[in-house]
């Protein structure tokens, strides 16, 4: 069994973060010289959340940071609110990562809006008329660590990644509502709560824009009906489990996919242009280009807030694109998208990446086809003298039966499941990869420019 290093220094370096001043140390010593890597942080949590803000505007310079205890169980969070749309709230138990939440994420979210609230009214900020503000309004743009330490924990979900231990809520929510408060009667942070309150603010008229754009935007599906009917080639399937979508990257290339495809299981999404970086905008800029309104349609299961899994009409999602940097732009554009707005498509395993061929080798009646350049050359060995190559340059150059042969027939394909494994890792890449921070994206790239494996965006081999 061969260990990967990076996993390990990933998971050391994000205890490290979670338990301040423990210093860590990890030699690997199957490479000469010996490669050794030191974790230590004095401000735990802190340094996290400044961590995974790199390559974000904060909104103000400092996290805002608890630690404390109630009924025997041990809370600490550190919070900060950037320029970005979307919240990322990420929860640990006895420094197991939390990834669906559960009862102290819902202490921690319920707490956080009582207080400011209290908070925004206290300062008349917000008017006696005027309704409280929603959580989601106040967790727009904040990147928050909650970490909590008990006896006695229950776990629930089918991953066991969902704290199910009812007593963590009401220990977390007072917390919360308790230390928040004396935080605020300092009067030293006023200017702080105050731009959280201001960003909560705009975040809420923003909420009832997008509210408008998605009423918008189910008429427009509604009054589109027929072109989308005309972009998508459906199966014929109506057992979701058993059914696949490719979603394709270009008319040409769909229609070969639509020619070479199994008609009963699998359904094709050519893409006619570029989808819009979801990074980079609001919900309702997202929802209004066309060819992100298709994806949403086609899959059937609603964005965001309004995403129900149990909607999905096919258990994969197939990433098809060329083997070029204009696929491997729109592979990660489309992850992009699915992490912001419809996560558990990733965390519950439905996304995959088509592997097409970058070569043919052929003589006579033999044909081998080679997906990269190591595998190149043993298929011309195996060829032998005499052979032919070609070399693919898209998806469109191959004809219906190749492209079925190749890249779509389950017995024969290969498929690579886009999994989920650090969640606030993948959220820093994500910011890096798909954000504004121009000198983040270059040095990155020059460090890892691997487009089959994006670190936690990790793909592996399926089918």
């Amino acid at each position: 069994m061969e260990f990967s290093a990076e996993t390990i220094t990933k998971r050391l370096k994000e205890l490290a973060f979670l338990n301040k001043n423990l210093k860590i140390v990890f030699t690997d010593k199957r490479v000469t010289p010996s490669e050794v890597v030191e974790y230590k942080f004095e401000g735990g949590i802190v340094d996290y959340v400044k961590y995974l803000n790199e390559g974000k505007t904060a909104a103000y310079d400092q996290p805002i940071y608890v630690e404390t205890e109630r009924n025997g169980i041990k809370v600490e969070f550190a919070i900060q609110h950037t320029n970005a749309y979307t919240e990322n709230v990420f929860s640990f138990v006895n420094n197991i990562p939390t990834g669906e939440g559960g009862m102290h994420e819902v202490g921690f979210k319920t707490g956080i809006t009582k207080v400011l609230n209290d908070y925004a009214r206290a300062r008349n900020l917000l008017k006696d008329k005027e309704p409280n503000l929603l959580g989601e309004d106040f967790r727009e743009g904040i990147t928050a660590i909650i970490s909590v330490r008990m006896k006695n924990v229950q776990f629930e979900g089918q991953t066991k990644t969902k704290l199910g231990t009812p007593e963590a809520r009401p220990a977390v929510e007072s917390a919360t509502i308790e230390e928040i408060e004396k935080i605020i009667k300092t009067k030293k942070y006023n200017a702080v709560f105050d731009v959280m309150i201001q960003k909560a603010l705009a975040a809420a008229a923003t909420r009832k824009a997008v509210k408008t754009a998605k009423e918008l935007h189910r008429a427009k599906m509604g009054a589109d009906s027929a072109k989308l009917v005309g972009k998508l080639s459906d199966c014929s399937s109506r057992k979701a489990q058993l059914n696949e979508v490719f979603i394709v990257e270009g008319d040409s290339a769909g229609g070969s996919a639509k020619q070479g495809r199994d008609r009963q299981h699998q359904a094709i999404l050519p893409l006619r242009g570029k989808p819009l970086n979801s990074e980079k905008k609001r919900l309702a800029e997202v929802l209004d280009n066309e060819e992100i309104r298709s994806i949403i349609s086609a899959l059937g299961t609603g964005i965001g807030n309004d995403f129900k899994i149990e909607n999905l009409r096919y258990d994969k999602v197939i990433i098809l694109s060329d083997a070029d940097q204009d696929g491997a732009h729109i592979r990660a554009i489309l992850l992009t998208f699915f992490f912001r707005y419809m996560r558990p498509l990733i965390s519950e395993g439905h996304v995959y990446i088509g592997m097409p061929p970058l070569y043919k080798v052929f003589k006579k009646d033999v044909v081998e086809y080679a997906y990269d350049d190591k595998e190149l050359k043993k298929k011309i060995e195996a060829v032998g003298r005499g052979y032919s190559l070609q070399r693919y340059k898209g998806l469109g150059e191959m004809n219906p039966s190749q492209l079925w042969e190749t890249t779509m027939n389950p017995k024969t394909r290969v498929l690579m499941r886009v999994t989920l494994e650090d969640a606030a890792e993948a959220e820093r890449l994500i910011t890096i990869l798909m954000g504004d921070g121009l000198e983040e994206r270059k040095l990155y790239i020059q460090t890892h420019a691997d487009f089959n494996k994006v670190d936690d965006f990790e793909v592996k081999p399926r089918d």
